[in-house]
């Protein structure tokens, strides 16, 4: 017994077919939308390649570009469909191709809402990316002469100034790499030979931090260096005054500014989603309904639309059987091959 059926009139047939082929185009539209978001999150991944590990985070981009041109083909090719479907000549050209048609829309609706899934499951892979990432940028940054890690440092400076952060996971991360080059260091000063002699790596490390650190925004003169000495400076106590550094670190500021776009991007494709799973539902019963139609020469007659021609279960069932039957088909044709094979000689 056919599931969730309905009876169209022509009239009910002529405005089911209007009203996909409008959804279609806004769905073309949607699909442009998709793709140029993808565009967009790409060639911001990109501008920050440099403090970011590993190319897995230009998966869900990938996805969305490649996404939005299959539901801008998908869609414009179901326009054409809906637009020829009341023209009995025009239709019986579709009809051969529409079953498939409809299984693929199936498939590309899964494949919809699992890329809409990724976007809001991606902050844990892109939080260790960038960990690693910042990591490696705080220490080459004073690598200013070394090819291929010579704009690291402006890279990290403009990253620090644009997003209002400091570090990985706050200044203090600064206190534990080299961020001043060797080619500024006086090595006949008593002090720097000190602090290289007490550090095991032979390091120059120094309880500051670089110029983008500081908040334009405080009233007091930047305090850069000796951050932990309160003697240093006048009127100062590390542990209870308000620094006037930026707290935030560059990994909670990056992961957000991502998380958000990426959250936007992921409502985008779920909207998108529900409509795409509209639009193959009415396909449907456009399909059912027109094949219905008992007299072809009689446009004005009733016919009734389907969702499927049987329960859910009598259609699992056959599918599962039609899997097995190829299966086995693919068994029973790789066993002639092998028998057809000549025996070797001996």
């Amino acid at each position: 017994m056919a599931l969730l059926k309905v009876k169209f009139d022509q009239r009910r047939r002529v405005k089911l077919a209007q009203g996909l082929w409008l959804m279609n185009w806004l769905s073309v539209l949607a699909s442009v939308v998709i793709f140029s978001l993808g565009l967009f999150l790409k060639i911001e991944l990109r501008k920050r390649s440099d403090v970011m590990d590993n190319s897995e985070s230009h998966f869900v981009p990938n996805s969305l570009v490649g996404i939005g041109v299959l539901a801008f083909v998908f869609n414009f090719l179901a326009g054409k469909i809906c637009y020829d479907a009341l023209d009995p000549a025009k239709h019986a050209k579709w009809k051969p191709w529409l079953k498939p048609y409809l299984s693929f829309c199936v498939f590309f609706s899964v494949a919809l809402f699992l890329v809409a899934l990724c976007c809001f499951l991606m902050r844990g892979s892109l939080e260790s990316t960038l960990a690693l990432g910042l990591k490696n940028g705080m220490k080459y940054y004073r690598d200013t002469d070394t090819p291929g890690r010579c704009f690291m440092k402006k890279t990290v400076d403009m990253l620090q100034i644009e997003f209002k952060c400091c570090g990985n996971n706050g200044f203090r991360d600064w206190f534990e790499v080299q961020w001043i080059s060797n080619r500024y260091l006086d090595f006949s000063s008593k002090d720097v030979k000190d602090r290289i002699k007490s550090n095991v790596d032979g390091r120059y490390l120094v309880d500051g931090v670089p110029f983008s650190c500081c908040n334009p925004s405080s009233p007091r003169p930047c305090i850069q260096y000796q951050l932990t000495n309160n003697s240093a400076h006048y009127s100062y106590d590390h542990q209870t005054e308000e620094l006037n550094l930026w707290l935030l670190g560059c990994r909670d500021a990056l992961l957000n500014y991502y998380s958000s776009l990426m959250n936007a991007m992921g409502a985008v494709t779920l909207l998108t989603w529900l409509f795409e799973v509209t639009i193959t539902i009415g396909l449907r019963y456009l399909h059912t309904a027109l094949e219905g139609v008992s007299d072809p020469a009689d446009p004005e007659c009733e016919s009734e639309g389907w969702l499927l021609e049987k329960s859910v279960l009598d259609t699992w069932k056959d599918i599962l059987e039609n899997l097995k039957k190829l299966g086995k088909g693919n068994q029973v044709e790789a066993e002639g091959a092998d028998a057809g094979q000549a025996p070797e000689a001996g």
